[in-house]
């Protein structure tokens, strides 16, 4: 890394954090518009909740809304990806036979809903598998498309997952969806400030995505983006004064999502400053430069474990995560030790039956961590937390 960031972040400076990708981690000075936000909150609450804040929360959805590529009232705010994505799976009619596609890679809470709500009416949550490395795109819509059938009526998929930390080619899943027909649903979490996102390029219907991850926001900001031609059937998860409002806005969207009771949405409202961060610090050049660190320690680390990376090591499927393939008798174990015994806030996930060490990288990492996760990696291997794979 070019310039050292470590400064305008709150972290440990006891642990070696590599693990941005789960919950981000907010700087400072966006920090500090959070809790002066939170202040002004509690200085007058009726005033805030009531008046102010949706007066602003207006012009986070306009700034956040020219970040991602759609219009200000096509878009709300939200706690979490899983809050959207479980709206969305309440509110889609499905019927007895219906199938919603995805793949064996998606996050395990997204699943969890999608088999909740596909159980409850009789419908089916069809999870095509992909077979590990990805080769090429071609390859991973080629085996994506075999879990079509005449019931398929909804597409649900990743644009970048979490277990593999792979980036999908979800656009040419969206425009081949289109042609077939079928409602596409993609769940962005790690997207928004990670890689490029313009989602009127991208022509999902629907999309949902993370700013308290790659954007830095505080935790607890996301925003749900649905089209224009599906707003009409996407009930809120929370009924309250938006739904028939006494004094409705010209979008019933915005109105039933955004106005569902008393909560503190001070994160929401520090957005415009994210971006503002992120130009001042030239952001895109940052993220560059983290994504090549990633990307060239992939294949030491892969080597040293005997195991395949996941994918080619390119920035069509790698960004600034990386999840190295790995054998061990016990994940959690191995993620304590490397905790406790190491200061390494890094996960040790497993899908499938399979295990993977997944290291993410921002502006605060630098090499020689990697070196230390790389060390401590190699001292597990000869203490038998981990076994090399080319055993």
């Amino acid at each position: 890394m070019s310039h050292d960031f470590k400064d305008l972040f709150l972290l440990d400076p006891t642990i070696t954090y590599l693990n941005f990708g789960s919950f981000g981690a907010c700087p400072k000075p966006i920090f500090e518009k959070y809790q002066e936000w939170q202040l002004r909150l509690e200085r007058e609450p009726v005033q805030f909740i009531v008046h102010d804040g949706i007066e602003a929360l207006a012009g986070v959805r306009q700034s956040l809304g020219g970040f991602v590529g759609c219009d200000a009232d096509d878009i709300v705010l939200v706690i979490n990806p899983s809050y959207a994505i479980n709206t969305i799976a309440k509110s889609l009619k499905l019927s007895v036979g219906d199938e919603v596609l995805t793949t064996n890679l998606e996050y395990g809470a997204c699943d969890r809903t999608w088999d909740y709500y596909c159980d409850r009416v009789g419908a089916k949550y069809v999870k095509q598998t992909i077979e590990l490395p990805i080769h090429s795109a071609s390859s991973f819509i080629e085996q994506f498309w075999k879990g079509y059938s005449d019931k398929t009526k909804a597409i649900f998929i990743s644009q970048i997952t979490s277990a593999t930390g792979l980036i999908l080619p979800v656009a040419e899943i969206c425009a081949e969806a289109k042609k077939r027909g079928l409602l596409t649903i993609v769940d962005g979490a790690h997207v928004p400030g990670h890689i490029p996102l313009d989602l009127r390029t991208l022509q999902a219907d629907v999309y949902t995505g993370a700013c308290h991850k790659w954007m830095m926001a505080p935790k607890g900001c996301s925003f749900l983006y649905v089209n224009k031609e599906n707003q009409h059937w996407v009930d809120p998860l929370l009924i309250s004064w938006g739904f028939q409002s006494d004094f409705p806005s010209d979008s019933r969207f915005i109105d039933y999502h955004q106005t569902i009771g008393t909560r503190d949405f001070s994160a929401f409202l520090t957005v415009p400053d994210c971006l503002a961060f992120r130009e001042k610090y030239n952001w895109e050049e940052v993220s560059k430069e983290c994504r090549s660190m990633v990307q060239l320690n992939a294949m030491r680390f892969c080597d040293l474990v005997g195991s395949e990376p996941l994918s080619e090591i390119s920035d069509d499927f790698i960004g600034q995560l990386f999840s190295i393939p790995i054998k061990t008798n016990d994940p959690v174990k191995l993620q304590r030790r490397l905790f406790e015994q190491y200061k390494i806030e890094i996960p040790v996930a497993v899908q499938n039956g399979n295990a993977y060490l997944r290291y993410s990288i921002q502006a605060f990492n630098n090499q020689q961590e990697l070196d230390y996760l790389y060390d401590s990696v190699l001292e597990l291997l000869k203490e038998g937390y981990l076994f090399n794979s080319g055993k």
